[in-house]
């Protein structure tokens, strides 16, 4: 989402909108890539310190062969290479699982000469062992630890951010109550740690920041469900009416509803 600002109502006025207006706008966006534009003014999320796009775009401009997993639109890959540019990778080839992003992909990623690999996330990455010195991926929703560490040649490097454990769960458990400790646990960096060693690879940096995220109407709740599908399993507006119109009376009497998202910054090594 978009950094924190003031929000800003559309119309001809200063008057606030309907819950039905509202919620209609929200349900009616594209959900297509990761550009989370349209939340300026309706939803800011607070930046990591580390700034991953910059970052990575450091990590292309010395690469020789370079792969990114789960682009999303190819948004967050196309920043960081314009970045680089003149610095380049030789080769740079992206996977996304995703039929709406593999297109939206293909299309801004194409003219740079970067083919898009359509690769469901449980599959196999479809190139030969010891591929790239560089694999890089912007929230993935499960790093397929095994199959990174296949396509690293010998210290090559994975560098990522990933979603925390219990990113946005003060929204989540609005919505489906108090969830186990299981599924809480499931992004933490501990245990991809133990994963990412299992596969055999060594992790060389881990950093870790919880971020305010603050949502100031309804509709940015509902683009936002509808966008990060996995927050609330089989969110529809009609399964969670209810809910939608409670919290939208609470946002309009109260202010914006908060919540935190976590990220960390993953560094591993292939060893020699």
């Amino acid at each position: 989402m978009v950094s924190a600002q003031q929000p800003s109502r559309d119309g001809d006025d200063d008057r606030p909108r309907g819950f039905e207006d509202l919620v209609a706008e929200g349900a009616a966006v594209p959900t297509e890539g990761w550009d989370f534009s349209w939340f300026e003014g309706r939803a800011t999320e607070a930046r990591p310190s580390w700034g991953y796009a910059v970052s990575l775009a450091g990590r292309l401009a010395v690469a020789r062969a370079a792969l990114d997993v789960q682009t999303g639109g190819g948004e967050v890959l196309d920043f960081a290479l314009r970045r680089a540019a003149p610095k380049a990778p030789v080769l740079a080839v992206a996977t996304e699982g995703w039929p709406a992003n593999v297109a939206k992909a293909t299309a801004l990623l194409r003219p740079r000469g970067i083919p898009v690999v359509a690769v469901a996330e449980d599959e196999p990455l479809p190139f030969a062992d010891a591929s790239f010195d560089l694999v890089s991926s912007r929230h993935p929703v499960r790093p397929p630890w095994a199959e990174i560490a296949r396509v690293l040649e010998p210290c090559g490097t994975y560098f990522a951010q990933h979603v925390g454990p219990r990113s946005v769960f003060e929204l989540v458990e609005y919505f489906l109550g108090p969830l186990p400790d299981e599924v809480s646990a499931v992004r933490h960096p501990d245990r991809e740690r133990a994963d990412a060693e299992a596969a055999g690879l060594e992790i060389v940096g881990l950093r870790a920041e919880r971020l305010r995220v603050e949502f100031h109407d309804i509709a940015a709740v509902v683009h936002f469900l509808r966008k990060v599908v996995w927050m609330v399993p089989g969110f529809t507006v009609d399964r969670y009416e209810e809910h939608l119109r409670s919290l939208h009376e609470r946002i309009e009497s109260e202010g914006p509803f908060v919540a935190h998202s976590t990220r960390h910054l993953v560094e591993a090594r292939r060893p020699a």
